[in-house]
């Protein structure tokens, strides 16, 4: 007779967990090639359901073309119109008017969040300012500014500026107040404080946030090249409305998109070799 009891065998969970399941966690992380694959997925349901929209003949061809006349216009453009100087001039816009925002914004987000009496003294101008669409600015832009590139360049500034100057004001609020206080038993004077210590903390969050309002500032692009401009990807669109050109509208809207994400990945890529210690 044997003395030893009988191995109790654990427990078979009668519904086993599915490989698909973990794909749905809460915040789970992908595999790269199966993020591309579903970006892949859906830009070709998205360009799909463009041309069966576009050959189904609910409105006409001219009014609503397919993605191959809409590329083939594009090319034409790049090659027989001089496109690629639209291009450059538009970027030259974005660029200069966006580094002109960063430098306002970057010193008062900064001392704004580190010093209240600061922020209670300039937030009283900034936070109404935000909720005032810059659009409105174009007839008092054109008088006293004019048409040339002067008054794109500031309609493009006063589209971003307030925004970045608040959120650049919360990213330095998010510094750990630990790391203040340790630098301050240190000995560290306001300055350092400022310089060594709360910005390079909240320099992570202020390149993300940058990030995120250059596309702001794309948005805007259109509506600062179609008064009276001569160049730029809005003066081509607005060429192309007064003759009806609707794949020449579409393919410039596509431009706008195409650079609009090749910024974000570039600041994306600056983001992840410049903070590789917060992977």
């Amino acid at each position: 007779m044997s003395l030893t009891s009988p191995a109790v065998s654990a427990p078979v969970s009668s519904t086993p967990r599915q490989p698909l399941s973990r794909w749905f966690t809460f915040r789970a992380r992908l595999p790269l090639t199966l993020t591309f694959s579903l970006g892949l997925v859906a830009w070709l349901l998205f360009l799909l359901g463009w041309h069966l929209l576009a050959t189904a003949g609910i409105a006409e061809s001219a009014l609503l073309p397919s993605p191959a006349k809409v590329l083939t216009a594009l090319w034409d453009l790049l090659t027989q119109r001089d496109f690629g100087l639209d291009i450059l001039q538009s970027l030259k816009r974005i660029a200069f008017s966006f580094a002109l925002a960063l430098a306002i914004a970057l010193p008062l987000g900064l001392t704004m969040g580190a010093f209240p009496p600061v922020e209670s003294f300039f937030n009283a101008l900034v936070s109404p300012l935000r909720y005032l669409p810059a659009p409105s600015f174009v007839p008092l832009l054109l008088m006293w500014l004019g048409t040339g590139d002067s008054q794109k360049i500031t309609l493009l500034l006063l589209g971003v500026v307030f925004f970045l100057i608040t959120l650049f004001m919360d990213n330095t609020k998010s510094v750990d107040p630990a790391w203040v206080e340790c630098a301050r038993t240190l000995g560290a004077r306001r300055s350092k404080l400022l310089w060594r210590v709360i910005f390079p903390a909240a320099l992570p969050h202020y390149v993300d946030t940058a990030r995120q309002m250059l596309a702001v500032s794309w948005t805007y692009l259109v509506i600062a090249e179609i008064v009276a401009a001569t160049d730029g990807i809005g003066a081509m669109m607005m060429r192309a409305k007064r003759f009806v050109k609707v794949d020449e509208i579409m393919a410039g809207i596509l431009v706008i998109g195409l650079l609009g994400l090749a910024c974000d990945l570039l600041i994306r890529l600056i983001h992840h070799c410049a903070f590789r210690h917060l992977r």
